[in-house]
């Protein structure tokens, strides 16, 4: 599944286009993904002008002018194409390219301008929802949603007080979308390892006793800001069905220090060690059990 790198660069691939435009119409080309439209999908999205598009942990936020918010989610294989007036903005060749075929061309929006954003989905894991802007908070999908990892509040005080006695592993608790949200596995274990912390360490380690920040809490905040800037500058991660907007795969995996890379020399400047995976809550956990402590 994408993590907030990749939607956050297909946020940032979307806007020039969608933002400030008026939705001339829309192509709903199956009743559902995983879940139906709302109701009148089309309907109420035509003639609506898009005031901003905005992401909440993996959304994608389209504010709308009569106060709804069209919210977008990629599931595991969704991707937006892009096509203007001039030419349709596509990839060359790519070693994983991410389906263009028409018969999962589910969603169709035409723009005031010239330009068609084409939703892609093959698996139809993704979903799109329109839910009023004013109760976006209070509604289910996001009521339980935690912090922003990109945003001002993340540090290693508020790490600490996050993870304070929690018993669960680190791996698993920055993976608890209730406490930060969009983390995803490949940017944890890449955190990890940055921030020189073992994924099997329980989570309330990183906390003092009374629950105030230590040194490893604020080595793992930076990781985690560092990490997910980097993949964001980089154009997110080349996974077998991730891609821009306009369908460029972006190229952070040649950048992973231990994601999917078992077996390899650990990266980390003087040392010996070598790249193990485990797997911890069912998931594939990369790192280096001699640096990571």
């Amino acid at each position: 599944m994408p993590e907030l790198p990749e939607v956050e660069t297909v946020r940032r691939g979307l806007a020039p286009v969608m933002e400030g435009r008026r939705i001339e119409r829309v192509e709903a080309r199956r009743p559902d993904l995983r879940f139906p439209f709302p109701e009148r999908f089309a309907e109420r999205l035509a003639g609506r002008t898009v005031t901003s598009l905005g992401r909440r942990a993996k959304y994608l936020l389209a504010d709308l002018d009569d106060g709804e918010t069209l919210v977008m989610h990629l599931g595991m294989s969704g991707s937006f194409r892009v096509t203007l007036p001039e030419a349709e903005q596509a990839p060359g060749a790519f070693h994983h390219p991410r389906s263009k075929a028409a018969a999962h061309d589910h969603v169709a929006f035409a723009l005031s301008g010239g330009a068609t954003v084409t939703y892609n989905d093959p698996r139809r894991f993704g979903f799109m929802a329109l839910i009023p802007r004013a109760g976006l908070e209070a509604h289910p999908l996001f009521r339980h949603v935690g912090i922003e990892p990109l945003g001002n509040e993340l540090d290693g005080a508020l790490l600490a007080r996050l993870f304070h006695r929690r018993q669960t592993s680190l791996k698993a608790a920055l993976l608890d979308q209730r406490l930060i949200a969009g983390l995803g596995n490949i940017y944890v274990c890449e955190a990890l390892h940055r921030a020189r912390l073992s994924p099997k360490r329980l989570a309330g380690s990183i906390a003092s006793k009374n629950g105030g920040p230590t040194a490893r809490s604020e080595r793992l905040a930076l990781a985690i800001r560092e990490v997910l800037q980097a993949a964001i500058a980089a154009g997110g991660s080349t996974l077998r069905d991730f891609s821009h907007a306009d369908g460029e795969l972006g190229y952070f995996q040649h950048s992973f220090r231990v994601y999917d890379r078992e077996d390899e020399p650990c990266p980390t400047p003087g040392c010996r060690g070598v790249v193990r995976r485990i797997t911890q809550t069912g998931r594939s956990t990369f790192f280096c059990p001699v640096c990571q402590k």
